[in-house]
C-alpha cells in the first residue's frame, strides 16, 4: 500500500530510511505504483516497471549489508507535478576506512524524479552511479 508524502522531501527522507534499514516494503511504498517507474543502481542495469524495480531492490537488500548514508551537494527543483533532486550519496559501512569525514571511496551520484498525484509525492525514477574520482576531486575544489 502506498504511503502519502506531502512533499518530495518527505519521500526522499523515507527513501533513505528504507535504504538504511534494508526494508523492501518501506522502500516500495515510496515508489509510484501507477507509473512506469525506472531505477538504475550503481554498477547495475536499468529496471523498468514497478515489479522489476521491486525485484532489483530485493536483490540489493538480500546482501544484508547495512550502511548509513550521508547526503551532500543537493540540488532540488520542484514544479507543480514533478520534482528533481540530485545529490552525492556517501555510504559508510561498518569497518570501512574513514579519513576525517571523507570516506575512502567516491560517493554515488544520484538523481531522483518525484511525481505528484492523488496519493501525494512518489518516486518515479532514480538513477545512481559511482562518481569518478577525478570528478569528486574537482568538485571539492569549489
Amino acid at each position: 500500500m502506498m504511503r502519502f508524502f506531502a512533499t518530495p522531501r518527505d519521500a526522499e527522507v523515507a527513501f533513505y530510511e528504507a535504504l538504511e534499514q534494508i526494508d523492501i516494503d518501506a522502500m516500495m511504498r515510496i515508489w509510484a505504483e501507477d507509473e512506469e517507474v525506472i531505477c538504475v543502481h550503481p554498477q547495475g542495469g536499468r529496471s523498468l516497471g514497478y515489479t522489476a524495480v521491486r525485484e532489483a531492490w530485493q536483490r540489493a537488500f538480500a546482501q544484508g549489508t547495512r550502511a548509513s548514508v550521508r547526503i551532500t551537494d543537493v540540488v532540488r527543483r520542484q514544479g507543480i507535478l514533478l520534482a528533481t533532486h540530485s545529490m552525492h550519496e556517501h555510504y559508510a559501512v561498518a569497518g570501512e576506512v574513514v579519513v576525517g569525514e571523507t570516506l575512502a571511496r567516491p560517493p554515488v551520484i544520484a538523481t531522483h524524479v518525484y511525481v505528484h498525484g492523488a496519493q501525494g509525492w512518489h518516486l518515479l525514477a532514480r538513477h545512481a552511479s559511482s562518481a569518478p574520482a577525478a570528478a569528486v576531486d574537482a568538485a571539492s575544489l569549489h
